[in-house]
């Protein structure tokens, strides 16, 4: 198993790589979160480590149920479940609050009595002076205590001279002067710990050795440092990757595509397997490879191919290689998809035995479903109003003929029906895409479908014959709608 130093760790001992993905259950779970927990779960199955879930769940008026469900239902199906059972962060507060005492007894945080109307004041004087707001608390150095009953907090004792430097996997050397770090709260006055000593504590007892995540988090990891120096704990490897824009280049939002993974795969239609891959493709590459498996993922995924600019999401890619993952995927397992967004009572084989036809034309599942709705909707198909505008009266006579022709056929394959069509066709005057046009639309309803032979083959030769007779017209009925 590769150790924390071979791959870029602090610890001065060699450790099993483990990675941690820690998503906030205040929401969905957003594209730029799932990418994270790709990176965390490739870069711990490449070096043959572990790979654990966290749910941050200590902001109790914002986490609810539904979003600890929808980022466990998102991550399962793209196949990132964790390696262990989930850690809930707000289960651990006493552990949080044991090491905040630790701190205090070791001198390295004090109680602060300095209370919000004193602190707002002084917020607003920096303000006014226009001076970076830093806390400079008296309670710093003072040995004593406010009266009993007082409310407090504990702040570290953070380091005021020198810098603080971090060796980032993706960023780089970053330093920062310690003067900009302040006496930061580990300990709120009713006893909660704050999101920096839990996040150091949890990634302590949970053995992690490489914290990925976006680089919104950087600042946060120079103050986390403060805390694990003073506790003498080893470091872990920082790896900040950039944020996800959107293809315009401005910060990613919901008018770019910036969904729940859920609702890529439900409203979207996308495959776990191209999002998986198209996530990976974000701000990571292996040459010119586009298309990229499961399994040469983990044999390839490295840290240092991690760009430090930011990626940019286009939907119309991650379409585009929807399109080629449905093409590949089992003719099965699709028809079960299809069946779910239809609604009817569908024939499982025979969609089964579409799919082949039908998947080459679909970039997702929707596509899918409505270029397969022809198949299974009872009746005759509705027509859509290219269909309808074709099948004018010269147009439903035509398939009048062609009843008549199919009719007395009794085999019913596509060579048998190709061969009487082109006949007809020949007899007639007119070139095949003239007879074909006006069947499809009798047929599917729509004037774009899978080769028309193909659909007359799935249909079958009873509803096949019965949908072109109720769009056919004879010369009879003709004849008597002009009197």
């Amino acid at each position: 198993m590769a150790s924390a130093d071979a791959t870029g760790g602090g610890a001065a001992e060699s450790r099993p790589v483990v990675t941690r993905f820690a998503p906030s259950p205040t929401g969905y779970l957003h594209i730029g979160g799932a990418r994270t927990a790709l990176f965390n779960w490739l870069f711990a199955r490449h070096h043959g480590g572990k790979y654990l879930l966290r749910i941050e769940d200590t902001d109790r008026a914002r986490s609810t149920d539904a979003a600890i469900a929808a980022i466990h239902d998102g991550l399962e199906w793209l196949g990132l479940g964790g390696d262990e059972p989930a850690v809930y962060q707000f289960a651990r507060t006493a552990r949080h609050a044991e090491i905040a005492q630790m701190l205090l007894d070791s001198g390295h945080a004090y109680r602060c009595y300095l209370t919000p109307e004193e602190l707002a004041e002084r917020r607003a004087l920096a303000q006014a002076e226009r001076r970076p707001f830093r806390i400079d608390s008296e309670w710093r150095d003072c040995h004593a205590q406010g009266p009993a009953g007082t409310p407090f907090v504990i702040r570290i004792r953070a380091p005021r001279e020198g810098e603080t430097v971090i060796d980032d996997l993706v960023q780089g050397r970053v330093a920062v002067s310690n003067a900009e770090i302040d006496d930061f709260v580990l300990l709120r006055s009713d006893g909660t710990p704050t999101y920096m000593l839990a996040v150091v504590v949890d990634d302590h007892d949970m053995a992690v050795t490489h914290v990925i995540r976006g680089d919104d988090h950087l600042n946060n990891a120079f103050r986390q440092l403060v805390i694990l120096r003073a506790l003498g704990w080893p470091e872990p490897a920082y790896a900040h990757v950039p944020l996800i824009h959107g293809a315009d280049g401005a910060k990613l939002s919901k008018r770019h595509g910036a969904l729940g993974v859920d609702a890529y795969r439900d409203d979207l239609g996308i495959l776990p397997e191209a999002l998986f891959n198209y996530l990976l493709r974000l701000g990571w590459g292996h040459g010119d490879d586009e298309i990229i498996s499961r399994e040469q993922a983990i044999q390839w995924f490295d840290i240092a191919h991690v760009g430090k600019s930011p990626s940019r999401f286009d939907l119309a890619k991650l379409q585009n290689l929807n399109g080629h993952y449905m093409r590949e995927a089992d003719d099965g397992r699709l028809a079960h998809l299809v069946a779910q967004r239809i609604g009817y009572d569908v024939d499982l084989m025979l969609l089964e035995r579409a799919m082949p036809v039908l998947k080459v034309r679909a970039k997702d599942l929707n596509e899918l479903a409505t270029g397969a709705r022809f198949l299974i909707a009872p009746g005759p198909p509705p027509l859509d109003a290219k269909a309808e505008a074709l099948l004018s009266d010269e147009a439903r006579a035509l398939l009048g003929t062609i009843h008549e022709r199919l009719e007395a056929r009794v085999d019913w394959t596509s060579e048998d029906l190709e061969a009487t069509l082109k006949e007809l066709a020949e007899e007639l005057g007119l070139g095949l895409g003239k007879l074909a046009q006006p069947l499809r639309a009798a047929l599917t309803g729509q004037t774009t479908s899978p080769g028309i032979f193909d659909v007359l083959v799935l249909l079958g030769r009873g509803e096949s014959l019965a949908r072109i007779a109720a769009q056919a017209r004879t010369a009879a009925d003709l004849d008597s709608m002009k009197e």
